[in-house]
């Protein structure tokens, strides 16, 4: 479970965006920032549980990121991401793999497995996958627990149908998908209840199907 000024702190930076104001409450950043490192520590052994690729013994320092935004390409200059973003993997930084994410944001929480806008030669194997191991696919985001509680992402898909594909095949919504995501909200209230992490690993437990369904797509 966090602490409610964890979630509390966060919204302050949301509100007060700027160096000054983070430099002169730096105490209370690692404060929170230690606060969600004792969750990422108690998630880490229970999700290799899960998910054998995942090493009991990740430093959970390598699976949360960095609070600080990259501005340099960006019209929004603000310097601080307005949530904690924790991300699990059996490379566990960088992301560019299938894996596991959990994003903590007052009001706009989410817990998330897949893969998020992979390269083009990844997109092309997950596509291959999909297209040619339908049934499997569809088993997995048709199942009972997965409907109930995850929705695959929708957001980032090509206009048109990819090259080499009909149009008119019944599963072109899958094959246009250039990102291969499903996500569960979370209310703030979860992180301040003991059962968090059971929750948490019930929600990644759900969605492993899919991570292994992609990991296999790329080879990892």
């Amino acid at each position: 479970m966090l602490k409610k000024e964890t979630l509390k702190f966060i919204k302050d930076v949301a509100a007060n965006n700027n160096r000054e104001w983070f430099a002169e409450h730096k105490p209370k950043y690692e404060e929170a920032k230690q606060d969600v490192l004792n969750l990422v520590t108690a998630i880490i052994p229970e999700l290799a549980k899960v998910d054998p690729l995942i090493s009991a013994d990740t430093d959970p320092k390598k699976s949360l990121l960095r609070i600080y935004r990259d501005v340099r390409f960006s019209k929004n200059k603000d310097p601080y991401k307005n949530n904690y973003g924790i991300w699990f993997s059996s490379k566990s930084k960088g992301g560019n793999e299938p894996g596991y994410y959990l994003h903590i944001q007052p009001e706009k929480s989410f817990v998330a497995g897949g893969y998020w806008m992979p390269d083009a030669p990844h997109v092309k194997l997950i596509r291959q996958e999909i297209d040619y191991n339908i049934g499997d696919f569809k088993e997995i985001i048709n199942s009972k627990d997965f409907k109930e509680n995850f929705k695959l992402g929708t957001a980032n898909v090509l206009k048109n149908a990819p090259k080499g594909y009909d149009p008119a095949d019944p599963n072109i919504e899958f094959l246009k998908l250039k990102s291969f995501e499903a996500t569960m909200q979370l209310k703030d209230e979860e992180f301040f209840k003991p059962t968090l992490v059971n929750k948490l690993i019930s929600s990644f437990k759900t969605v492993q199907p899919l991570v292994a369904f992609l990991r296999n797509a790329i080879d990892v």
